[in-house]
């Protein structure tokens, strides 16, 4: 095919001329290679395009497979559209691929695992493939409305931003882009393809993955999308909560959070997924006694991401954007005009529960992360002076399996300009970390138990389970981490005259 039988944002990949000597709308020559690259090292695409021409229907990849190929970022995972109906595509795809799944089929989606060798290495692709579509919310549904469309421009002016709304159909490898998202793409903006106000009134979603896109790809946002999702924040509300938090993970999971969450602040949207954030830009007094708290926990999120070792870590990450969010509630002025911010962890640590829950996460994640809260400030309890055995025992008895990260969010909780007195915190949890070490070779401090269990305790005491055992049992803890380690008789006795006692 020649450009001059190209339909309107239709461009053929052969002819597609060098980036010096075109407009942004034209592919460039390093773009072009990406496309191309993505469809050499990717036989299975044209592979799969020729059993959909086979059937009577076409193939295009499209939306983020598209954008990440000319980003040079592409993944093992290619999403496809189609004007074949689902249950074609299950027809079509069921003796082809390794495994399939249709857990998306209400939406159009069917999903694939595909083997494929690639050069010398075996590649395993996750693979979907969706009807052109179009979905829409009424005003109090939290689920779309699917209709199933007849073309590819269909399809794509549905999509959330133009440079999503980009396609390569298959197999003519011809590049399809009538919204002009590789002009976006090149001036790193998120534009919609039609009106972001319909854009958003159609899924209010769309409104975080802006934010969330921000991040991700370290985009700017149209302005007039910023002023959509500020005009419409309100309408997030009948979003589940379940999408709202899968959004907000891969937010704060991106290379840059601190841009998506500004941008959620900045626009009212995180008044109503996550208003415990905005609550942080308190008011300075006039004085300027505190810091700006919010601005604070940005820096305490940048700061643990910087200490991850072994990729993005949700816990901890959430666990810096949410370690304050008890100030608020607990500030007070004090008659010598100090800002006093008493409990604040504890009481954080409960409105840390309260809104994980209320997002649907996990139980697991929830106890981690609101644990973390609560003891982000245990550290500095102790003060500057040298670590007890015992101060040692219970410092890690406390933090149990979550140690490693609280390590990185108390480090990354000093945020101080005073060089010497952050290098001062710094040499003083040095400190924390090597009592911990050396007390680690002596005690088995990650699974500190007193030194008789519940069934020595009953056959000492002579008694049968209940209450006591309990009671004895947590005595016998408590001497361990002040104590340490007991020789049996030096347990056995303790014991007993902690049981004199009670009797007495």
């Amino acid at each position: 095919m020649d450009g001059s039988r190209a339909r309107p944002g239709h461009v053929p990949c052969s002819v597609v001329p060098n980036a010096n000597e075109v407009t942004p709308h034209a592919l460039s020559q390093v773009q072009h290679r990406a496309v191309s690259e993505l469809l050499r090292v990717a036989p299975v695409a044209d592979d799969l395009a020729r059993r959909f021409r086979a059937a009577g229907f076409s193939l295009a990849l499209v939306g983020g497979s598209v954008r990440d190929a000319l980003l040079g970022r592409l993944g093992n995972d290619l999403d496809f559209t189609t004007d074949a109906r689902p249950q074609d595509i299950l027809e079509i795809m069921r003796p082809w691929a390794e495994a399939l799944w249709d857990v998306g089929i209400a939406f159009g989606t069917v999903g694939a695992q595909k083997n494929a060798r690639v050069g010398d290495a075996e590649r395993v692709f996750q693979i979907e493939v969706t009807t052109y579509r179009s979905e829409a919310y009424d005003r109090t549904s939290r689920k779309p409305e699917v209709s199933y469309g007849d073309s590819i421009e269909e399809d794509l002016v549905r999509r959330d931003f133009t440079v999503n709304a980009m396609a390569v159909a298959l197999p003519e490898k011809e590049f399809i882009d009538p919204h002009g998202g590789l002009h976006d793409l090149a001036a790193r903006v998120l534009r919609t393809p039609g009106t972001p106000e319909q854009s958003f009134s159609d899924d209010p979603l769309r409104m975080m993955r802006a934010a969330r896109f921000a991040a991700q790809l370290d985009f700017d946002v149209a302005p007039e999308v910023v002023a959509a999702m500020t005009d419409m924040a309100g309408r997030i509300g009948i979003v589940s909560a379940e999408r709202v938090r899968d959004e907000l993970n891969k937010l704060v999971l991106s290379a840059h959070p601190r841009k998506g969450l500004t941008l959620l602040v900045d626009t009212g949207l995180a008044d109503h997924v996550l208003p415990e954030l905005p609550a942080l830009r308190l008011e300075r007094d006039e004085h300027h006694r505190h810091k700006d708290v919010y601005d604070h926990t940005l820096i305490v999120l940048e700061q643990a991401m910087a200490l991850e070792s072994e990729g993005p870590d949700l816990v901890l990450r959430l666990a810096a954007l949410l370690h304050d969010v008890g100030k608020p509630r607990t500030r007070r002025f004090e008659k010598d005009g100090r800002v006093s911010f008493h409990h604040h962890e504890m009481v954080g640590a409960k409105m840390t529960k309260k809104r994980m829950t209320a997002l649907k996460y996990s139980n697991e994640l929830v106890k981690d992360v609101s644990r973390l809260v609560e003891l982000h400030l245990r550290f500095h309890g102790y003060g500057t002076g040298e670590w007890t055995d015992s101060a040692v025992r219970r410092y890690v008895r406390d933090a149990g399996p979550l140690l490693g990260r609280l390590h990185k969010l108390t480090r990354s909780d000093c945020t101080t300009r005073n060089k010497r007195k952050a290098a001062a915190l710094s040499r003083a949890y040095d400190g924390l970390e090597d009592r911990i070490a050396a007390l680690q070779k002596q005690e088995k401090l990650d699974s500190i138990r007193p030194d008789l269990d519940g069934n020595e305790i009953m056959g000492i005491l002579g008694i049968r389970p209940g209450p006591a055992v309990g009671q004895a049992y947590k005595h016998l803890l408590e001497l361990r981490l002040e104590n340490g380690p007991m020789e049996h008789e030096a347990a056995v006795a303790a014991l007993k005259e902690w049981w004199a006692e009670q009797e007495g």
